[in-house]
C-alpha cells in the first residue's frame, strides 16, 4: 500500500517539529520544510525528508513543491504551519514589517496551497490544515498585525474549504493557545523594541507582563500536534480544532460577550496579569 505523503513547513522547530514526527509515527512519508535545515538533523534521523524553504519566496515554494511531487508522486496532507509575530502598536510598526508579516503567514500560506492543489485535484482528494491561532477568533492588546494575519487565514481557509469541496479536498484550521515554544521571547522582544517607549509605553508593559505570565502555563507542542493528527486522519474532519492554554474559555467569551464587553474583558484581563509579575518581582528582590 503506497504510504501517504505529508507536507509540514515551519518544521525546523516547536509545533512544526513536532507535527512532522506524529505524522510520521501515523505512517506518512513526512516532508519537513523550513529555512533553518540545520536545525532538523534529528527529523532526518528519523527518516522524516528535510528541504529547505522560505515561505515568503514564491519561485522556491514552485521548485520544492515540484521536487515532491516527482519524487513522491503525491501530496494528501500540506501542513501550513509556517508564521511569525509581529507586536506593537499599530502606529509604531513599519510598514514594511507589517506586510513582511502578511507575506509569511498570509500569502506563503496561499502560495503552497496553490502549489499542491493540482496534484490534489488530480487525485480527487487531499487535506489542507492551515495553523491559525486562537488570536484568529479573539483580538489581543499590541497585536494588530499578527490579529490580522490569524483573522484573514479564519476567512480564507473558509471560502478554500467550499470551493475544494467539489474536489474531495478537506480544509481545518487549527486554532492554538499559549503552547511552549520560541515564539513568546521573539514576540515580546518585538514588542519591546517597537513601542517599549513612547506613548504606547504603558500599554507595551501590559501586554508583555501578560505574555510572560500565560506562558508559564503553556501547553506543550503534542497537544497541536494531536489536533493536526485528527485533522489529517480522521474520516471526516471537523473544520476547527482548539487546543493548548487558554484557548478554549477566551474563544467561548467572544462569541458571547458583546465586543464592548469583551474589549473591557480583555483589558482588565492584561491590567491583572500586570498586578501579578509585579507582585513576582517585588517579592523575589
Amino acid at each position: 500500500m503506497t504510504k501517504k505523503v505529508a507536507i509540514v513547513t515551519g518544521a525546523s522547530s516547536g509545533i512544526g517539529k513536532q507535527i512532522a514526527k506524529n505524522l510520521l509515527r501515523n505512517g506518512m512519508d513526512v516532508y519537513a520544510l523550513a529555512r533553518r535545515v540545520y536545525r532538523m538533523n534529528d527529523l532526518d534521523d528519523l527518516g522524516i525528508h528535510t528541504l529547505h524553504l522560505d515561505v515568503a519566496d514564491q519561485e522556491e515554494i514552485d521548485r520544492v513543491v515540484g521536487q515532491i511531487v516527482q519524487e513522491a508522486g503525491r501530496i494528501d496532507v500540506l501542513v501550513n504551519n509556517a508564521g511569525l509575530g509581529t507586536f506593537g502598536s499599530v502606529e509604531e510598526v513599519a510598514l514594511s514589517e507589517g506586510e513582511y508579516e502578511f507575506k509569511v503567514n498570509v500569502f506563503g500560506m496561499v502560495k503552497m496551497i496553490q502549489a499542491v492543489l493540482p496534484t490534489m485535484r488530480a487525485q480527487k482528494s487531499g487535506r489542507i490544515i492551515n495553523m491559525s491561532s486562537m488570536a484568529g477568533r479573539v483580538s489581543t492588546l499590541m497585536g494588530a498585525w499578527y490579529v490580522g494575519s490569524k483573522y484573514a487565514i479564519e476567512g480564507m481557509s473558509d471560502s478554500l474549504r467550499l470551493e475544494l469541496k467539489p474536489f474531495g479536498i478537506d480544509v481545518a484550521v487549527i486554532e492554538p493557545g499559549a503552547i511552549t515554544s520560541n515564539w513568546k521571547g521573539i514576540a515580546i522582544d518585538k514588542l519591546m523594541a517597537t513601542s517599549g517607549e513612547g506613548p504606547y509605553a504603558a500599554l507595551a508593559r501590559e501586554s508583555s507582563d501578560f505574555f510572560a505570565l500565560a506562558y508559564k502555563f503553556a501547553s506543550t507542542p503534542r497537544v497541536v500536534a494531536r489536533m493536526v493528527d485528527r485533522a489529517a486522519l480522521s474520516r471526516r474532519p471537523k473544520t476547527r480544532y482548539v487546543a493548548g492554554t487558554g484557548a478554549k474559555p477566551l474563544i467561548c467569551l467572544k462569541q458571547i460577550l458583546p465586543d464592548r464587553c469583551m474589549d473591557a474583558f480583555t483589558l482588565a484581563m492584561f491590567k491583572y496579569a500586570q498586578k501579578i509579575i509585579n507582585k513576582q518581582t517585588a517579592h523575589n528582590r
